[in-house]
């Protein structure tokens, strides 16, 4: 099995590609997609396979999918790019994975995609079969491509004969990914008891994998975090950033918005995080 892990050199990717490549057996190889073959040296080393190209290259894609049996999709634009980057990216440039994936016979396409495609809450944690309501503080060109991206995966007849899954990621940290301070601005103008779900890297990593290698989850979607929604006053005390007063006196007008249900994942795929809460990660020293 030749399974093909594009977004390689990104924080989800550089949880996945070790992962894959410490567990593969004899008869299962991993190749990476990457615009710097010098960023990929570690992996080469490790045993991957290194193909050098954009994700919008079509003749790089050709190359990438060539022989391939599975697509780990991990590709994405998210923090601070423009809107049309962030649309030709999550969500043309994924289609065409998908269509290249095809072409060359791919069995698997597993789909990495965000929990903010929920949009507004639900009053209730979101689940999977939940649909898309555009909203909320976070709503913009990132989950809306991605949402696209996924119902053509899942509904578009081009893409039948490929067996596609979907990963749904909560907010993710660790491992020194600044991501999480970084969000503290945006936190600031949150009620103090807003809640909102995290989940670790090493833990994406190991969702994405129980997604590539689980029978029966063709078609499905699953949502991967870890156990407890933390609050923006939580964040704030574990980054030993102070809260602006204002916080503790502002309400949340949509409080579910950014809680998701892992039920589905939990049930059909027996994933446990390592790291089942930030403090978690914290005291373990993998923030």
């Amino acid at each position: 099995m030749l399974t093909l892990v594009t977004g390689a050199t990104g924080q989800v990717g550089r949880g996945l590609v070790p992962r894959l490549l410490a567990q593969a057996g004899p008869d299962e190889r991993v190749r990476v997609l990457v615009r710097d073959e010098n960023r990929a040296a570690a992996y080469a080393d490790l045993g991957a396979e290194v193909t050098v190209g954009d994700l919008r290259d079509t003749d790089a894609l050709g190359r990438a999918v060539a022989g391939a049996d599975a697509v780990v999709n991990v590709a994405a634009a998210f923090r601070g790019v423009p809107e049309e980057e962030a649309l030709a990216v999550n969500r043309d440039a994924a289609l065409e994975l998908g269509r290249a994936a095809v072409a060359a016979g791919v069995r698997r396409f597993v789909q990495v995609s965000t929990g903010l495609v929920y949009g507004a809450g639900r009053a209730r944690p979101h689940v999977e079969d939940d649909d898309s309501v555009p909203g909320g503080d976070l709503w913009g060109a990132y989950p809306q491509s991605k949402a696209a991206a996924e119902r053509a995966l899942l509904s578009d007849a081009a893409f039948a004969p490929l067996d596609v899954r979907v990963g749904r990621l909560a907010f993710v940290y660790g491992d020194g990914d600044p991501h999480l301070a970084r969000s503290v601005s945006r936190l600031a103008d949150w009620p103090a008891a807003k809640r909102f779900h995290l989940v670790h890297v090493a833990d994406v990593a190991l969702g994405l994998t129980r997604l590539l290698y689980a029978p029966g989850a063709t078609g499905r979607v699953y949502n991967i975090a870890d156990d407890t929604a933390v609050t923006a006053l939580d964040i704030h005390g574990i980054l030993g950033v102070g809260l602006h007063e204002e916080a503790h006196t502002r309400t949340d007008p949509d409080p579910w918005y950014g809680v998701l249900s892992t039920d589905r994942i939990r049930r059909e795929l027996g994933f446990r995080p390592l790291y089942p809460t930030v403090w978690t990660a914290r005291d373990a020293g993998a923030l």
